[in-house]
């Protein structure tokens, strides 16, 4: 296992490019650029931790709140004043805690304020847990928010306040909803805006649906044929606009219609109960998952895995039945197996650059899996909630 260098140089890189195995379309990032004024954000049972990677300085915010979901954005605090989105300035983030509603930050995790009071959180109209949220690829001041008892909310201005969208729980399956350790209860686990389409969004409830929708929430479809009960995080990329991965506690499946039909792809997959899921940001055709034989071991006993997903073939010739297969990612430097909780994992900024944190510790991997670094900072020995890089 390596430890991150921050002082390491384009030397050092292009050694471990020569020395790494080879993999297809893949080129390791220059240090320095995925770093320069990049922060990482890591929800913790008692706050958010604001870890800078280049200084290994480590703040806590939020501290005594449950932070159950973030979403961290690039320079969308100052859209939030004149629509213009500098990815240059500070990030906005939103955090969504389990007693007290959504906070948010426009001067990436300096202060953190509540956000949408008069709707969620304590003397809210709304729950207090908000387990959910994610901001539009279209547009920052586009926000979806997910709660316990599972609701979801539409912000136009960043987060700052929130409106209810309808339909969700009338939908069919909502009688079946149960989120098993706390079975009278569930929640929204995931939101997932469409690359392709402002107006669609796609809802993870925990547990028993995956829910889509077309239009904004007007509409609704209900357990689109062949998606997960149990979803835990989708992900998209630009360059695959139509496509959306799913990690999910029932496997792991794929969309390549904006979410109207799925796959389920578990070819080398021998772990079946999914967490953690990114999508390399230099192609869709590469995504990293944490897995695990059940949830018990996912997230009691502690014993997970970390695997690469490589899509091949199809939209080329190639069978759909085909497309897509896992490989273990024992021995690359994360590690795995027992003593390991199931792992968060966030994309960095550059090709081949995924983040991952578990208990133990925060680690990056510039070459979509082939090798990961540990980076020297001073986070909890315990499994985080969620993960963001701004």
């Amino acid at each position: 296992m390596r430890s991150w260098n921050p002082a390491a140089d384009a030397s050092r890189a292009d050694a471990s490019r020569a020395s790494a195995p080879a993999a297809p379309r893949r080129t390791l990032f220059t240090p320095l650029s995925e770093r320069r004024d990049m922060r990482i954000y890591a929800a913790y049972d008692d706050g958010v931790r604001v870890v800078d990677p280049a200084t290994g300085a480590v703040e806590t915010r939020l501290s005594g709140q449950r932070v159950e979901c973030l979403s961290a954005t690039p320079g969308a605090a100052r859209g939030d004043v004149d629509d213009e989105t500098d990815a240059s300035g500070p990030a906005r983030v939103l955090a969504g805690t389990s007693e007290a509603g959504l906070f948010r930050s426009v001067d990436g995790g300096e202060r953190f304020t509540r956000a949408a009071a008069s709707t969620l959180g304590p003397e809210g109209s709304g729950p207090d847990a908000v387990t959910a949220v994610a901001t539009s690829p279209h547009d920052p001041a586009i926000v979806w928010i997910g709660t316990e008892p599972s609701r979801v909310y539409r912000s136009a201005d960043g987060g700052e306040t929130a409106r209810r969208v309808g339909g969700l729980t009338d939908l069919p399956s909502a009688s079946e909803w149960s989120f098993p350790p706390r079975p009278d209860t569930h929640h929204v686990r995931w939101i997932e805006p469409c690359q392709a389409d402002p107006e669609r969004w796609l809802v993870g409830i925990e547990a028993g649906a995956l829910a889509v929708t077309a239009d904004g929430g007007e509409t609704w479809t209900d357990r689109p044929p062949g998606s997960r009960r149990d979803t835990h995080a989708m992900a998209t990329h630009p360059d695959a606009p139509d496509r959306v991965y799913a990690a999910a506690g029932d496997g792991f499946a794929e969309s390549d219609d904006r979410g109207d039909s799925w796959r389920v792809r578990d070819a080398g997959l021998d772990h079946g109960y999914v967490w953690g899921l990114a999508v390399d940001p230099g192609g869709p055709d590469t995504a990293l998952v944490s897995a695990a034989e059940s949830a018990t071991a996912a997230h009691r006993r502690g014993e997970a895995y970390l695997y690469r997903y490589r899509r091949d073939g199809e939209g080329d010739g190639g069978s759909a039945a085909d497309a897509g297969a896992f490989e273990r990612l024992d021995d690359r430097g994360f590690p795995t197996g027992a003593g390991t909780y199931r792992a968060v994992l966030a994309p960095g900024r550059t090709t081949g650059a995924v983040w991952a944190l578990s208990n133990r510790g925060l680690f990056v991997t510039r070459d979509a899996g082939d090798s990961f670094e540990q980076v020297p900072v001073d986070l909890p020995d315990r499994p985080a909630r969620a993960l963001a890089v701004a």
